[in-house]
């Protein structure tokens, strides 16, 4: 007999208005500009568990993509991924609201210090219970952030 299949669902967001559904946020239903609320971020992780989601994946950038005209003002005028939030800060209020639900989070190792986002990510994985995952990325030569 040949073995059952298992599929695996992950959400994919980013903590921000706008994500990948560029304009979505023009929609009457659309909630993500409750994006700055942990309510938002809470309610979403209960949703995803109650639906069986294995995960959630918080994807990140550091920068503004100003490659399209070789200017910042589509991504501004569209919220094409801006403004955007820390994705790490949601993850200890969205795993207190779940016992199943992992994380995967992006953090560029360009701009973080070894030390600190280690002791971050440990301190995660304790709260968490080992629910959360890195995804390692390094900075784009067209996103970056302007200082």
């Amino acid at each position: 007999m040949a073995q059952k299949k298992q599929i695996l669902l992950n959400a994919f967001n980013m903590n921000s208005v706008g994500h990948i559904n560029h304009g979505l946020w023009t929609h009457p239903r659309d909630q993500s500009h409750r994006y700055k609320t942990l309510d938002y971020w809470t309610s979403l992780a209960q949703t995803l568990e109650r639906g069986l989601f294995d995960g959630v994946f918080l994807a990140d950038i550091i920068g503004v993509y100003d490659v399209y005209q070789g200017s910042a003002d589509l991504t501004v005028r569209e919220s094409i991924q801006l403004p955007i939030n820390d994705p790490l800060l949601l993850v200890s209020a969205m795993a207190a609201v779940t016992k199943n639900l992992g994380f995967g989070v992006t953090v560029n190792v360009n701009s973080e210090a070894p030390y600190l986002f280690a002791r971050r990510m440990s301190t995660l994985d304790h709260l968490t219970d080992g629910r959360i995952g890195w995804n390692i990325s390094p900075a784009t030569s067209t996103v970056r952030p302007e200082l």
